[in-house]
């Protein structure tokens, strides 16, 4: 277990004036669970980031200090690797740092998700004999569904999140940081993942997580960061929501028992936009049949692995079935091979991982895209960025780097840059991934208008609370993809 202290600890990447996180003062004893809480922009996922020594010098500005059992969290991570090597103690509970990120796709490694998660031991010099019994306790954990075998590139989000965590828990480090842990997961597998993370005796644990009811049982502490710097509150999650509730749930913190009023639409949908007859795609989508009306939000739902962001890409014209047919908007051709410019002034998609679509340095310049390929004046582009900046809360980001925002502030942008082209059909994976409260209503809010407005919304989601308050028709995919029954045992049949 390791002790976490942080005395006046900022950030600010490169090329930004504003600070990631500032000004923030705290200690975290061994062995302690803390939930850390903030609206979306606060330095959560940053903060992880710095405790986990993945923020180089050159990447940024640091203020304060921050310290791991006394030590810097990159001179922590070296000790505990060549502590392990020199005393033969590898890989014993409570050693080194362990982090899952927010979008676990940039943690995966290796081809197999077997190796990928004896990548980490076999670094920290594990006996080979105790390697793989590790390996397939980690994955029978989260719930993992397929053999050691099993491509890292064929997983789904939620699959690959699963693979991520199995890999850090297999390494039982002594501060566990885990950003979103479940937000990708099907509520069976999210479940399962938290039985895991209340079993752990081991670990001191640093836990983000926008479902806070759910989370609350695996935690002691909650610390809440301020949006301008510092921390909000600290203590007893009862004592922090009694003082401050009300407070927080303006500030966009989610607050157990803050209901949110349906937003369902209040007419009958209107014509018919497109259409999926039979659509399979290869080991990845079963058939499925729907269509998707003007002037109406449908959730699409299901088990991790079920092919719905394969649907997404398939519906948005952007990935070619290998059986059935999808077609709309009275074009005789599939949306796929549809001229660029028709699809974006047709259909706009939000992908699962933001960061797959930006093209850009700038955030002003990511929503200039679309208006831009579609042939807009100047004066046309600048007043559509302004209005999208505004209406997603990015103003102040205008001139920041994409790929230097934090998870929720990402998510909007993916957002606007498919609303700036005004398609009628949105096809959104999971459109409300790392929103705060506060953001998360005026994100739906948004949608809801827009449906009011007569454009059809389909969006792939594991959040109740989306489904609940704004869609109006839900299909929810089958059982996963066919599996390989074959148990987590390493090629060639060892354990």
């Amino acid at each position: 277990m390791s002790e976490v202290v942080l005395r006046g600890f900022g950030w600010r990447h490169a090329g930004r004036r504003a600070w990631a996180v500032r000004d923030v003062d705290l200690h975290i004893a061994h062995g302690e669970r803390v939930l850390l809480l903030g609206p979306s922009g606060a330095g959560k996922s940053t903060l992880l980031a710095a405790l986990a020594g993945l923020l180089p010098e050159d990447s940024g500005e640091a203020a304060g200090t921050i310290e791991i059992d006394g030590l810097d969290p990159l001179k922590a991570r070296h000790r505990a690797t060549t502590e392990a090597w020199s005393s033969g103690r590898h890989g014993e509970p409570g050693q080194g740092v362990g982090i899952v990120f927010q979008d676990p796709q940039t943690q995966l490694v290796m081809a197999r998700s077997g190796d990928d998660v004896a990548f980490g031991l076999e670094n920290r010099g594990v006996p080979p004999a105790q390697i793989w019994p590790r390996v397939s306790d980690a994955l029978d954990r989260v719930g993992f569904p397929y053999p050691i075998i099993r491509s890292t590139a064929a997983l789904s989000g939620g699959e690959a999140q699963r693979l991520a965590l199995a890999g850090v828990l297999a390494l039982r480090p002594g501060l566990l940081l885990l950003d979103e842990p479940t937000a990708n997961l099907d509520p069976a597998g999210a479940e399962l993942v938290r039985e895991s993370l209340a079993a752990l005796r081991d670990q001191t644990t640093i836990l983000v997580e926008h479902r806070v009811a759910e989370a609350l049982p695996l935690v002691d502490r909650v610390v809440v960061l301020e949006a301008g710097g510092g921390v909000r509150a600290d203590g007893a999650p009862e004592m922090v929501f009694a003082a401050y509730g009300d407070r927080l749930a303006d500030e966009g913190v989610w607050v157990p028992g803050f209901t949110i009023p349906p937003l369902k639409s209040a007419t009958p949908p209107g014509p018919e936009l497109v259409r999926a007859s039979q659509v399979a795609v290869s080991q990845r989508l079963a058939p499925v049949s729907l269509a998707v009306n003007a002037g109406e939000v449908l959730a699409v739902t299901g088990p991790n692995g079920a092919g719905k962001s394969t649907l997404a890409l398939t519906l948005g014209g952007l990935l070619a079935p290998t059986g059935g047919r999808v077609h709309g908007f009275g074009d005789d051709r599939p949306p796929h091979r549809w001229r660029a410019a028709t699809l974006t002034g047709r259909i706009g998609s939000v992908f699962q991982n933001p960061e797959h679509q930006f093209v850009t340095a700038r955030v002003a310049d990511e929503l200039a895209v679309g208006p831009r390929r579609l042939g807009r004046s100047a004066a046309e582009v600048t007043r559509i960025v302004d209005d999208l900046l505004d209406r997603l809360r990015l103003s102040k980001l205008a001139g920041a780097n994409p790929y230097t925002l934090s998870g929720g502030e990402a998510r909007r942008l993916s957002v606007a840059t498919a609303l700036a082209t005004a398609p009628r059909l949105l096809v959104l994976d999971e459109p409300t991934f790392g929103q705060d409260r506060r953001t998360w209503i005026e994100l739906v809010t948004l949608l809801a208008t827009l449906r009011d407005d007569g454009h059809g919304i389909v969006a792939v989601t594991h959040d109740d609370d989306f489904v609940q308050t704004v869609a109006d028709r839900t299909h929810r995919l089958g059982s996963a993809r066919v599996r390989d029954p074959l148990p987590h045992r390493r090629p060639g049949g060892g354990p």
